[in-house]
């Protein structure tokens, strides 16, 4: 965490990081670049931090591993792959 707040710092932008399980409240981003065995057995509680109309945004994850987040995130909410890059993709939801 110290890197995230340092590079926030570094580009002018105000953000709460910390981990999921110590958050209190909904955000209107939610981000989390972490393996996809983490993000698998987080999802109830990632989604749970997103506030109407907030956004999801979820990296650090393999193309072979879109459809099985896809998955596991499917009670909460339809990720979606955002970007591509060199076998790493992004993947969003948008909380309505």
């Amino acid at each position: 965490m110290r890197s995230t707040e340092a590079n926030a710092e570094a580009n002018r932008v105000q953000l709460a990081a910390g981990l999921p399980d110590r958050a209190a409240g909904a955000y209107q981003l939610v981000l989390a670049n972490i393996p996809a065995t983490p993000l698998k057995v987080l999802a109830p509680l990632l989604w749970g931090h997103v506030a109407p109309g907030g956004a999801l945004v979820l990296a650090g994850i393999l193309s072979r591993q879109a459809d099985e987040l896809k998955a596991a995130y499917a009670p909460y909410c339809a990720l979606a792959v955002s970007d591509e890059e060199d076998g790493w993709i992004l993947m969003t939801a948008r909380r309505p």
